[in-house]
């Protein structure tokens, strides 16, 4: 298995844009927490398969930090882009942007870090481009990523060891 050339982390910017109907908000007029999050995991997939090149599946969401509200009426801009890759896994950063349509205001509503595997048809793991930071902004989520990617290995062993105790004895 052998890793193809690195990509800059522009290659693998996504931009997704809708309008925030009724049937989107909750009984307060604010998006429903789990569309949002359906739009981030849209979003990222779009960007880790876009720099990957190969199918990928969603390994973990490591939170998801609502901000403030996103209003009934309002538009969302979600971006996504790839911040750091290890072997067959690629973390997406996401970004929720919140736009008042009449006076052009605009709010960072939420923000995200996804981890992707990249799988071949036979559900194989397959080695991912590393990634190249350019701007500020890039270069400082690349440099938390191995941190990150510490504490989401972590947080992975004691939710095995959850569910393994879970399956023992409550199911």
């Amino acid at each position: 298995m052998s890793r193809k050339p690195a990509k800059f982390c522009r290659e693998s910017r996504a931009v997704k844009t809708l309008m925030v109907l009724p049937p989107d908000t909750n009984n307060y007029g604010t998006m429903f927490g789990g569309k949002v999050m359906y739009h981030i995991d849209d979003i990222a997939a779009i960007a880790a398969t876009r720099h990957a090149r190969i199918s990928v599946v969603t390994a973990s969401t490591d939170s998801v930090d609502f901000l403030q509200p996103i209003r009934n009426g309002q538009s969302v801009c979600l971006e996504a882009f790839v911040t750091w890759t290890h072997r067959t896994s690629v973390e997406v950063f996401v970004k929720v942007v919140a736009e008042d349509m009449l006076s052009g205001e605009r709010t960072v509503c939420a923000t995200s870090f996804l981890t992707f595997v990249a799988l071949d048809v036979n559900g194989e793991k397959q080695m991912v481009p590393a990634v190249i930071p350019e701007s500020e902004l890039e270069k400082f989520l690349f440099e938390g990523a191995p941190e990150r990617a510490r504490k989401r290995l972590e947080k992975r062993e004691q939710s095995k060891a959850l569910a393994e105790r879970f399956s023992s004895e409550d199911l």
